[in-house]
């Protein structure tokens, strides 16, 4: 018997009910591709929908179930993946007409260890091109906020955290450059997890930074966002600079408990004069929360965290006309116009330039490091503001303007994966109906490797709180 609302159950109700055989994968799968029929045309959250595949692996996870198979939580859940890793037998666009034909013939290694889980592919999810941010034109269609299409939903796994919140799959994948999976997360009114750097193969992953690149979960809730994360972590022998690092069970270290926890608040990124006054507020009630949960807080500076945009984007501009040097020297015109200027400036730093840059990542880094070694996590808003309305985007009228664009973007997120650490960002407000009513996220950011606390501080707040179980109306 179809059960209503089936779909905007959490990912742990769904496999319960899936391994108790109240329900069937079929069944969930074909809700999910309903939804999609109905949702995507508006939103644009899906590049490409793999129905028939999802329903034909569906009726095979199903039938291992019912004799007695179960290969765990996600066995029979359907999931979506943002469109910049590969899928065997599937276009792979990254969002981009320069790949729009292009259709691998093997399977990224998260899609692998997805698959051996028992989980069900529904499709590919949308993006900015080439996961590097804003662009000017989407091929595929614009992607829209879910809590009003008018406005934007984050950049660049996009796709990920709508499809996630409107509930067009149980749960998704993106990938976190600079905050690609936080920056969406926060906007779209979900979970959101970047592992630390090397914990998820990136074997099949159209890259932007090597050493930055990391793929992650986008949930709707902390408990979905572990069980997605555990299957897909690990050393991986195609990916040599996947960690060989023990793997916990993240699932089982979700206490609800954060007594003694000692929490800095990074005072450089709470109160920076950019930083939205209603997302400020709701940021500082939310570490009120935390405290009175019984986490030990105090303020900690990490000097050089409002650089991290600025030493980030130095980065990507000269890593990604290399990484993708032959398409850029023969194509460059099918790129979009953003990537085009990005391309170019690239090529524009010297490698004295970038050599000082390489040493202020270092000296960050440090920074965040020594933060951490008296705190087991750091807090901060996600965003320095909450979603914007979708607009045209215009060029710099200057280099002052240029500059100012640069350092000073909507997110708070950079520092992350030039430190190399964790960071999840969960809801933890809204804005006033006169600025839309929209999600504010907060950031939480852990030690290397130590997923596992910054999940079990998400999933404390989160338990204690109501902001997960609002859902868009749409």
């Amino acid at each position: 018997m179809k059960k209503p609302g089936l779909i905007f159950l959490s990912l742990s109700e769904q496999a319960e009910l899936l391994m108790k055989r109240q329900i069937s994968s079929v069944e969930l799968t074909s809700a999910y591709i309903k939804r999609i029929e109905t949702l995507n045309p508006k939103l644009n959250a899906y590049i490409t929908v793999t129905a028939e595949d999802a329903l034909k692996s569906a009726r095979k996870a199903q039938a291992d179930i019912d004799s007695g198979d179960y290969k765990g939580p996600l066995h029979g859940i359907p999931f979506a993946v943002k469109d910049q890793i590969c899928t065997k037998g599937i276009r792979t666009t990254n969002s981009s007409t320069v790949l729009g034909d292009y259709v691998p013939n093997f399977d990224a290694t998260i899609i692998t260890k997805l698959k051996a889980a028992g989980a069900i592919l529904l499709g590919k999810l949308n993006l900015s091109e080439f996961a590097s941010g804003g662009r000017f034109k989407y091929p595929y269609g614009r992607p829209r906020n879910p809590w009003n299409p008018d406005y934007e939903p984050g950049s660049s796994s996009s796709g990920s955290g709508i499809a996630t919140a409107t509930s067009m799959c149980s749960t998704s994948i993106g990938e976190d450059t600079s905050g690609s999976i936080r920056h969406p997360s926060s906007w779209c009114g979900v979970v959101g997890l970047r592992p630390t750097w090397g914990r998820v193969s990136r074997y099949g992953l159209f890259g932007v930074i090597w050493s930055m690149d990391q793929a992650g979960p986008i949930s709707r809730t902390v408990e979905d966002c572990a069980l997605t994360l555990q299957p897909i972590v690990g050393f991986d022998r195609k990916d040599p600079n996947s960690a060989k690092v023990a793997v916990p069970n993240y699932h089982k270290l979700l206490k609800g408990e954060i007594s003694g926890t000692k929490v800095g608040v990074v005072r450089e990124l709470i109160d920076d004069q950019m930083v939205d006054t209603e997302v400020k507020m709701a940021t500082q009630k939310a570490i009120g929360k935390l405290e009175e949960l019984g986490a030990e807080v105090h303020e900690v500076r990490i000097p050089l965290a409002p650089m991290a945009r600025i030493i980030f984007y130095a980065h990507m501009y000269v890593e990604m006309p290399a990484l993708y040097r032959d398409w850029v020297n023969n194509r460059l015109e099918e790129f979009d116009y953003d990537a085009q200027v990005k391309y170019h400036t690239g090529r524009l730093i010297s490698a004295q330039h970038y050599y000082k840059i390489q040493r202020l990542r270092a000296e960050l880094r440090s920074q965040v490091l020594s933060a951490l070694n008296s705190c087991d996590v750091l807090v901060s808003p996600t965003m320095r503001v909450a979603a914007p309305l979708i607009k045209s985007f215009q060029m710099p009228r200057s280099k002052l303007d240029a500059i100012d664009t640069l350092v000073r973007g909507p997110d708070q997120t950079p520092m992350v994966p030039l430190a190399g650490v964790p960071a999840i960002s969960f809801p933890c407000g809204f804005t006033s109906a006169e600025k839309g009513f929209m999600p504010i996220g907060l950031q939480v950011i852990g030690r290397p490797f130590c997923e596992s606390t910054i999940l079990n501080v998400a999933y404390t707040y989160e338990q204690n709180t109501f902001w997960h179980e609002r859902r868009p109306e749409i």
